[in-house]
């Protein structure tokens, strides 16, 4: 590992030496990022998740930074370019923008306008000029004239010569650097329709004549302007005002008021609007994605942690129900570890007959397979569904909507094929809605996350990126909550900590010929689950019932005998130790600090020892829908309503308010104050009130709010006027306790360097 590196992360993130270079030691020894975070405290000073993943991704970073040096220190080697002072120039540049225009002037390049002058032995005459010590350029022009090079004529001459000037400038670090920052402070974001587009582009009505400072343009605009201009509606530049420019390079490159100073200003412009501008353009492009991106892959993040940490219902009976109205309802009747026992099919909504027939059928079914609570889809025809179910009379057997999306990618997926050959599609559905309501966790890592529809421009960001933070997301919750050894399934398993494909499915198998896992070190014996892997994945992996009740905690085997020898001095069993909480309270944990184990880990033990195996998640709380609203139609402006939060974005959230179309909460309506993020206020699978503001059933659009008076609402002939409270959240519309991904991440750059030197 690099050390200058890791003193650089150091000092930009404000943390130890010592606690970066214990992150990298770790991380190069194969160890995870949960790992890390849970079980080496005493390596990394207590640094969380979110610290930890900042270390990793500023080091790839800086190795990114260094591999590109190298590159570039071989090439100029190879054409015979590289000296001491541009060595020693190139290893000290801190930016990957900074490298590259000191690469710039000897990068192999195609022949240019400056190229073919040059050849025509114009160079001596452009530096002539672009000394400007008060010479006669025409003059100084007379004596490169040479038809037999193509140059006939003094302006010929001066043309190549300012050619060359343009190039000096466009390779001018210094020019370059300040040109950036400028087109970063003072660059517009602006995009105007195309010709004839107004038709068909009529989705970005509102940026049809738009512009912004793209330092401050918010994500879902970017994202939404380049969307337009990626599907030939929009036309997009972004610049700073010309002559903001060109004063810029003329104070570097004009010298005074000669004959030579008109050419070099000549010179100036056509290096600005030719070559300068649109580098300099491509670059804020590429930073200006780069932001949009992260913003909205920050997001995606933190509404897919948020769904993927919803309440379980827990082991249940249940029956999953997929609606359906032509092809029926599809029934799954499942087990408490959610193995499929029996799925039928019925017809709702069609006749009174054959609802009498289906409303016997379900109540045999819940009869016979001993159903605790019944999953609903939430698509088209669930809001139905749940009521007519409802109305049966099944004592004691709530009726749930869950939330569907996905459902339909893992039914065709490898997975639900291999589980259920011989199932239909819509059967292996409601298997999975059944399953989402038991444990929306252990279900929904089986479908890719952008499948699950809370994210916003999720097709539009950089597809690499994504996928890492989302995985990253994935990872962090399923070892945050524990994985039970002996009733996860292979999809579930690979996802912990030093597990994968293999070695999941090794597991699962191991499991299937030898019965229930007994104990921790049974995985010993999975084939190629080495002793590195066990020791990642053994404290995530949790045994119920088994022969060491320390193996259904988080607790690590490794310091099993720290817990024991607690026991053993207080004269009692482990048992007794978990169990009676006047044990604990006469440890002191500083009798039992090691070498390797501090206080960090003996503190988390008791935790542990006080809630064995406890989780993380929330406690299940289900919405009840107003029974009286169904259809958009049944909406009026000032109504009352509970709701879901489905989605949030940079500019509001979505809620499901139990009328088959999403309502939007702006921003601006989130709450009785300012609002800058919209996670300070809400998250997914959040429950609700809101207020109806308007309807618009030809479009689609349900606009509500969750101020208390929401501003200037009318309702009828009244208007109210709203003046804003802080303390005027509902009880109900608090912010949940913050999580790991919604922390800020320490800064590690300053915003120039940061915003332009990444890639």
């Amino acid at each position: 590992m690099n050390q200058k590196h890791i003193i650089q992360s150091a000092r930009e993130m404000n943390l130890q030496t010592a606690q970066v270079r214990g992150v990298a030691d770790l991380l190069e020894e194969g160890a995870t990022i949960p790992f890390i975070a849970r079980y080496r405290k005493e390596v990394t000073g207590s640094l969380d998740e979110v610290a930890v993943m900042a270390i990793r991704d500023r080091l790839n970073q800086l190795a990114e930074l260094e591999d590109r040096k190298a590159a570039i220190l071989k090439s100029l080697e190879q054409h015979g370019h590289l000296s001491d002072e541009l060595k020693e120039k190139i290893l000290s540049a801190e930016t990957m923008a900074r490298l590259e225009d000191i690469y710039l002037p000897y990068r192999p390049k195609r022949r240019t306008k400056a190229t073919i002058a040059r050849e025509r032995g114009l160079e001596p005459l452009a530096l002539l000029i672009v000394a400007q010590e008060a010479n006669n350029p025409v003059v100084a022009a007379e004596n490169f004239i040479n038809p037999e090079n193509g140059i006939e004529t003094v302006d010929d001459a001066l043309s190549g010569a300012r050619d060359i000037i343009a190039e000096i400038i466009n390779e001018n670090e210094a020019a370059r650097a300040a040109l950036r920052k400028l087109f970063f402070e003072k660059g517009m974001i602006k995009s105007a329709v195309g010709t004839g587009k107004e038709t068909a582009g009529a989705k970005y009505k509102d940026y049809f004549k738009w512009q912004e400072p793209a330092a401050s343009a918010p994500s879902h605009r970017i994202l939404a302007m380049r969307r337009g201009e990626k599907e030939d509606i929009l036309n997009i530049s972004l610049s700073p005002p010309e002559e903001d420019a060109v004063i810029l390079l003329e104070s570097l490159f004009v010298k005074g008021d000669t004959e030579d100073t008109v050419q070099v200003k000549m010179a100036v412009r056509d290096a600005y609007k030719r070559l300068l501008s649109r580098s300099m353009e491509t670059e804020l492009r590429m930073v200006t994605k780069e932001r949009a991106d992260a913003d909205a892959i920050k997001i995606f993040a933190e509404n897919l942690r948020h769904l993927l940490m919803a309440p379980p219902l827990g082991p249940k009976r249940v029956m999953g129900v997929d609606p359906g109205i032509r092809t029926g309802c599809k029934i799954a009747c499942l087990d408490r570890q959610g193995k499929l026992l029996h799925h039928d099919t019925v017809y709702l909504h069609l006749s009174e007959a054959q609802n009498q027939e289906s409303a016997e059928k379900i109540k045999r079914l819940c009869q016979a397979y001993e159903i605790e609570a019944i999953a609903v889809g939430n698509g088209t025809a669930g809001r139905e569904t749940r009521v007519f179910i409802e109305n049966l009379g099944l004592k004691n057997r709530p009726v749930l909507l869950v939330n569907e999306s996905g459902a339909s990618v893992y039914s065709a997926s490898e997975a639900a094929r291999k589980e259920f050959p011989d199932l239909d599609l819509t059967v292996r559905g409601a298997v999975s809605i059944g399953r989402r309501l038991m444990d929306p966790l252990s279900e929904l890592v089986k479908i890719d996350p952008k499948s699950i529809g809370v994210g916003q421009y999720q097709h539009d960001v950089d597809s690499a990126e994504l996928k890492h933070a989302l995985d990253d997301v994935v990872v962090s919750c399923v070892n945050a909550v524990g994985v039970d050894v002996n009733r996860a399934s292979s999809e579930l398993l690979t996802y912990v900590s030093g597990l994968g494909n293999s070695l999941a499915g090794n597991i699962v198998l191991y499991r299937n010929e030898h019965g229930a896992f007994q104990n921790r070190e049974q995985l010993k014996k999975v084939n190629r689950l080495g002793p590195k892997a066990f020791e990642q994945c053994a404290g995530f992996l949790r045994i119920q019932d088994g022969d060491n009740p320390l193996d259904s905690s988080a607790v690590h085997p490794e310091t099993y005998g720290i817990v024991e020898k607690m026991a053993k001095n207080l004269e009692c069993t482990v048992n007794d130790l978990i169990k009676e909480k006047c044990l604990r309270e006469k440890i002191n944990i500083s009798d039992y600090v090691t070498e390797k184990v501090g206080l960090p880990t003996l503190t988390d033990i008791l935790k542990e020892l006080d809630k064995p195996g406890r989780d993380p998640r929330q406690s299940f709380e289900s919405i009840e829908f107003d029974s009286k609203i169904k259809e958009m139609s049944d909406l009026k402006p000032g109504m009352k309503l509970p709701g879901i939060v489905t989605n949030v974005t940079a500019f509001g959230a979505f809620i499901d308010i139990g009328v088959h179309q999403d309502g939007l909460v702006h921003i601006s309506e989130l709450a009785d104050r300012f609002i800058k993020d919209p996670s300070e206020v809400v998250q997914v699978h959040q429950n609700v009130n809101v207020t109806v503001l308007d309807i618009d059933v030809d479009r689609k659009r349900i606009s509500l709010s969750m101020r208390r008076f929401p501003e200037n609402a009318s309702y009828g002939s009244k208007t109210v006027q709203h003046k804003p409270d802080s303390k005027a959240m509902i009880k109900s519309q608090r912010k949940q306790p913050a999580t790991k991904t919604n922390r800020k991440p320490v800064p590690f750059n300053n915003p120039f360097a940061d915003a332009f030197g990444k890639k």
